[in-house]
C-alpha cells in the first residue's frame, strides 16, 4: 500500500471533514467520508462551493492568494439537526499543482454552548435590571416614609439611631365631620378625595420645608426643622398650614364634598426614629407632637391654633390672638393663640 493510499484511509477514518479543491477552478478533487456524511454525495470534479449559499468566493480566492488561508463557517440542517461547521481553507501544492485543502470541524456543540451562555447572560441582565427597578421602587417607597438622611443611615447600618430634635415645629391637622363623611360616601370616593388632598399637602409641605411624617385616616402630621435644623421652622410650619387651608378653600368651590379642617401648630422637642421590625415606619414622638395634637382640638373649623413658642418665632406677617389655654397631658397649662391673620397674608400674596 502506498503512502498516499494510507493517507487516504486515515482521512476517511477521522471525524474531521477533509476535501481537496483545485485552486484555479475550485472543483472537488477529493473528500473523505465525514465530509460526505455532512454535505452529501458530491461527485469528484463538481464545483463544491456552488452548494453553499452566500459563500464569498472572491474573498476566498483573495485570501488564498495573499495569506494562503481563509476561514469561515456554515450552518445547515442535517437529519433534523442544525449543524454548524467551521471551514478552514489552506493553500498547498500537489506535484506543483496549486490546490486548496479544506478542513471542516463540527462546532455545533460549541455554538449551542455559546447560545446558552448568551441566553443566560441575557437572563442575568434582565434579572439585574428587574432587581435594580425593584430596588429603586423600594427606595422611593422608603423615601416617602422617612427623610433621605434617615434612609441613608438605615440603608448603611440597618438601624436608625433615635435622635432628639429641639426645637422643631409640628403641624397637626384633622377634618371636621370625617366620620359622618365616611359613612355618607363610598370608600373609594373617600380614598380618592384623601389621595388628592394629601398629595396637595405633600407638595405644599415640600415647598415650605414641612415634611409629612404620618397620615392616618383624617390625621395629617407634618414637621418643619427635621432632620436638618432650621431657624425658621415655625415660619415654615405656619406657611404650610396657611396653604393647606387655602387649598381646601379653593377646592371646596368646585367639588361637591366640602372639606374643613382644624390645625394645631406647636414648637418644641421631638424624638425621631424608625419603629417596628416587620412593619417599620419612621415616626416622631415628644411634647411638640402631643401639644400640636391637643391644640387642634381648640381650633375652630378652618383656623389655626398655636402655642406661645410658635407665636414668638413668627414674623410680623402673622398675627396671633390669645384664645385661652389647655391643660397638657403632663398637667402644665399651655396658652393657646389663634393664628388668624396669616390667612389674610397668604391671600394677599
Amino acid at each position: 500500500m502506498t503512502i498516499a493510499a494510507i493517507n487516504e484511509q486515515l482521512l476517511r477514518a477521522i471525524g474531521v471533514g477533509v476535501a481537496l479543491l483545485d485552486l484555479q477552478s475550485l472543483r472537488l478533487r477529493f473528500c473523505n467520508d465525514t465530509f460526505r456524511g455532512w454535505f452529501g454525495e458530491i461527485e469528484v470534479g463538481s464545483k463544491l462551493l456552488d452548494q453553499f449559499r452566500d459563500f464569498d468566493t472572491e474573498a476566498l480566492r483573495a485570501a488564498l492568494a495573499s495569506e494562503g488561508r481563509y476561514t469561515t463557517e456554515t450552518t445547515f440542517r442535517l437529519r433534523r439537526r442544525t449543524m454548524t461547521v467551521a471551514m478552514d481553507f489552506n493553500r498547498a501544492l500537489d506535484e506543483d499543482e496549486p490546490i486548496a485543502v479544506l478542513v471542516c470541524q463540527n462546532i455545533s456543540r460549541i455554538k449551542e454552548l455559546e447560545s446558552m451562555i448568551d441566553s443566560y447572560s441575557m437572563m442575568v441582565e434582565r434579572n439585574t435590571r428587574e432587581i435594580k427597578r425593584e430596588k429603586e421602587q423600594v427606595e422611593k417607597l422608603l423615601l416617602n416614609m422617612m427623610p433621605r438622611s434617615v434612609y441613608e443611615e438605615y440603608k448603611t447600618f440597618g438601624i436608625v439611631t433615635p435622635r432628639l430634635y429641639d426645637p422643631v415645629s409640628v403641624v397637626c391637622i384633622d377634618f371636621i365631620g370625617f366620620s359622618e363623611m365616611v359613612s355618607a360616601h363610598e370608600p373609594a370616593v373617600i380614598v380618592s378625595e384623601l389621595n388628592d388632598i394629601y398629595t396637595a399637602f405633600d407638595r405644599i409641605g415640600e415647598q415650605f420645608g414641612c415634611a409629612r411624617i404620618r397620615a392616618v385616616g383624617d390625621l395629617y402630621i407634618g414637621v418643619a426643622g427635621l432632620p436638618d435644623p432650621t431657624e425658621d421652622h415655625a415660619q415654615a410650619a405656619a406657611n404650610a398650614a396657611i396653604r393647606f387651608m387655602r387649598y381646601l378653600n379653593q377646592r371646596n368651590t368646585s367639588h361637591p364634598i366640602q372639606w374643613r379642617c382644624r390645625v394645631g401648630i406647636a414648637s418644641g422637642a421631638v424624638v425621631g426614629s424608625v419603629v417596628g421590625v416587620q412593619k417599620y415606619i419612621y415616626d416622631v414622638f415628644g411634647p411638640a407632637v402631643i401639644t400640636a395634637s391637643q391644640l387642634r382640638y381648640k381650633a375652630e373649623p378652618m383656623t389655626i391654633c398655636g402655642n406661645r413658642e410658635v407665636v414668638e418665632r413668627l414674623d410680623d406677617q402673622f398675627s396671633a390672638t390669645e384664645t385661652g389655654s389647655i391643660t397638657l397631658s403632663d398637667g402644665r397649662e399651655e396658652t393657646v393663640f389663634r393664628i388668624a391673620a396669616e390667612m389674610r397674608a397668604a391671600q394677599e400674596r
